[in-house]
C-alpha cells in the first residue's frame, strides 16, 4: 500500500505524488488537454485546506477560471494542516464556515470561481447531493466541504496533530504498539533552540507546516512564543523570510525535511545566497536512512545545495559536531549555512567538537595512515571508520581516515599532501553520486597519479526500499569497500 496517490494501485490515481498543494495545477493540465481533444469527462481536483497555503495551490486557483470549462475543485476543510493552520486566508475559510458559505468575502469567488458549500462533509448524503449538482458543469467550481479531522475515531479526534501520522497502534486503546525512548535529533534540537531563545531574543525558529522537524511540539511552540514561526506549507517563503530576518539583524533557523527543500532552489540561490545573509537551515532526513517513499526521498540535497555560491553546507558526523556547528552557525554573521542532520540513530563521538568552524573547508584527519585515504562524509563517517579497520585487518596497512564536514569546499592543502604517500583516495557520501561531494575530490586529482573511488548512491528513484539492500547494491558495506581497495595493494 502506498501512502500517497499511485497509478500502479488505482486507475483513479492519475499521478504519483506525495508533496502537497499540487492537485489543482495538475487537474488544470488534465482539463486543458481534454478541451484540446474535444472530450467531455469531469476533471476533479481534491485538496485539503492546509495545502492551500502552498504557493502552487494559489497559482492553480488563480489559473483555473481561465479554462472556462469543466473543472471541479473539492476543498476538504477540516481546519487543520499537520498542526494548526497558519496564514491570512484561513480567516476567510473560518468566516465561510461560520456563515455556511454565505459571507460576501469569499476567497474562491474573488478568484473568479463558482462556489458551493457543504456544511457537513462527513455526511455522505450531503456529499452526494453536492456532487450531483456540479457533475458535468461547464465552468470551474469549488466545492467547499467542512469535515472533522480524525472523524470516527475518538483518539484521533481529540489529538489531531499527533494522529496526522502514527506508528502501529492498538485500535481499542489508541496506544502505540511500540515505545521509543532513545535519543533523537528532533527533541534535542528543540531543547537547544529554546535555550538559545531565552539567551537571545533575536533567535527565531521557522517551520513550513512541519513544526516537529525541529522538535517543536505544541507545548514547545507555546514556550517559544513569537520566537517560533510556522509559515504554513510555503517553503519558498520560509527561505526568503529567513533571509529577510538575517538581513535585519535577526538569527533565523529554518528547519525543513530534505525532500521539501527541493522546492526552494530559487530562493536559496537568489534571495539568500546572492545576498549572503547569515541564515541557518537545518536539513533533516537527508539520508538513505530517512523517509523511503518515492516522493519523499532525502538523498538529492547535496548536488542541489552544495553547488550554490556563498552557501556553506555542513555534514556533521556526530551529535557533538552537529550541535557545535549549529551553535557556530547561529552566532556567525558571514555566511548562509545549511546543516545536514546525521541520519539513522544518534551517534556520539565521545568528546566535544572544538575546531574553529569559521576557518572554512578544513578537513579533520582522525586517523593517520598511508597508501589509502578514506574521506567519509557525515552520516557515513562511521562506515568509513569501519571500512578503514577492515582494510587494516586484512592487509596490515592502516588507511588515513578523514572527516571532511564541509560539503561545499575542498581542503586543497590536505588533498595535495595526501599525494606524497597515498595511491588511492575513497570518498563516501550518504546521497547520490552524480553532482555530489565525491566528484569534486575526483576532479581535484584528475591530473595526478592518485586513483579516486567514489562511493554513494546511484541516481534513481527508490520506493519503499530495504536500506541494507540498497547499501549492498551500491557497494556501501565495509567488506565491499575493503575488497575494492585491496586490488591497489
Amino acid at each position: 500500500m502506498s501512502g500517497y496517490s499511485d497509478p500502479h494501485e488505482s486507475k483513479h490515481d492519475l499521478f504519483t505524488l506525495g508533496h502537497t498543494s499540487t492537485s489543482i495545477s495538475l487537474a488544470c493540465g488534465l482539463a486543458k488537454a481534454r478541451d484540446l481533444k474535444g472530450e467531455k469527462e469531469n476533471i476533479i481536483a481534491i485538496i485539503g485546506d492546509g495545502s492551500l497555503s502552498g504557493g502552487e495551490a494559489l497559482e492553480g486557483l488563480d489559473f483555473a477560471p481561465e479554462l472556462n470549462s469543466n473543472l471541479i475543485i473539492v476543498v476538504n476543510d477540516n481546519d487543520m494542516s499537520i498542526a494548526e493552520n497558519h496564514g491570512g486566508l484561513y480567516k476567510n475559510l473560518k468566516l465561510l464556515r461560520d456563515t455556511d458559505g454565505k459571507a460576501e468575502c469569499n476567497l474562491f469567488k474573488a478568484m473568479g470561481l463558482d462556489y458551493l458549500f457543504v456544511k457537513d462533509g462527513n455526511d455522505t448524503r450531503q456529499l452526494i447531493d453536492a456532487f450531483e449538482k456540479v457533475k458535468d458543469t461547464d465552468h470551474p467550481v469549488v466545492v467547499h466541504i467542512c469535515t472533522q479531522k480524525g472523524k470516527g475515531y475518538p483518539p484521533a479526534e481529540d489529538n489531531k496533530e499527533n494522529w496526522h501520522y502514527c506508528m502501529p497502534f492498538d485500535v481499542k486503546t489508541g496506544k502505540p504498539s511500540y515505545s521509543f525512548h532513545s535519543e533523537n535529533y528532533y527533541d534535542m534540537t528543540a531543547d537547544f533552540l529554546l535555550k538559545k531563545m531565552k539567551e537571545d531574543k533575536t533567535v527565531v525558529a521557522i517551520s513550513s507546516a512541519t513544526p516537529t522537524v525541529l522538535g517543536f511540539t505544541a507545548d514547545r511552540r507555546k514556550e517559544a512564543g513569537q520566537q517560533f514561526v510556522d509559515v504554513g506549507i510555503a517553503e519558498e517563503h520560509a527561505v526568503a523570510l529567513a533571509s529577510g530576518i538575517a538581513a535585519n539583524g535577526g538569527k533565523p533557523v529554518y528547519g525543513v525535511y530534505s525532500t521539501f527543500i527541493q522546492r526552494t532552489y530559487d530562493q536559496l540561490s537568489q534571495d539568500l545566497c546572492i545576498n549572503n545573509n547569515p541564515a541557518t537551515i537545518i536539513v533533516s532526513e537527508a539520508s538513505v536512512f530517512g523517509m523511503n517513499d518515492v516522493t519523499h526521498l532525502g538523498i538529492f540535497d547535496i548536488p542541489m545545495i552544495s553547488n550554490i555560491p556563498n552557501m556553506v553546507y555542513l555534514a556533521p558526523a556526530t551529535k557533538e559536531e552537529y550541535f557545535a556547528v549549529l551553535d557556530w552557525s547561529i552566532s556567525q554573521k558571514q555566511h548562509p549555512v545549511a546543516i545536514r542532520v546525521p541520519g539513522g540513530s544518534v551517534n556520539s563521538g565521545g568528546e566535544p567538537a572544538t575546531r574553529d568552524f569559521g576557518i572554512l573547508n578544513k578537513y579533520q584527519v582522525t586517523q593517520k595512515g598511508s597508501k589509502a585515504a578514506i574521506i567519509a562524509l557525515g552520516t557515513f563517517y562511521t562506515l568509513g571508520k569501519n571500512a578503514a579497520n577492515e582494510i587494516a585487518e586484512k592487509t596490515g596497512v592502516q588507511p588515513t581516515l578523514i572527516n571532511p564536514l564541509y560539503i561545499t569546499g575542498m581542503d586543497e592543502q590536505l588533498l595535495e599532501e595526501l599525494k606524497a604517500n597515498h595511491d588511492v583516495v575513497l570518498t563516501i557520501e550518504d546521497g547520490i553520486l552524480d553532482g555530489g561531494f565525491g566528484e569534486k575530490i575526483a576532479r581535484f586529482y584528475g591530473n595526478s597519479d592518485v586513483k579516486v573511488l567514489n562511493y554513494g548512491l546511484k541516481k534513481e528513484f527508490l520506493d519503499r526500499f530495504d536500506v541494507n539492500e540498497v547499501l549492498h547494491n551500491n557497494r556501501l558495506t565495509k567488506e565491499q569497500i575493503a575488497e575494492d581497495i585491496m586490488r591497489f595493494f
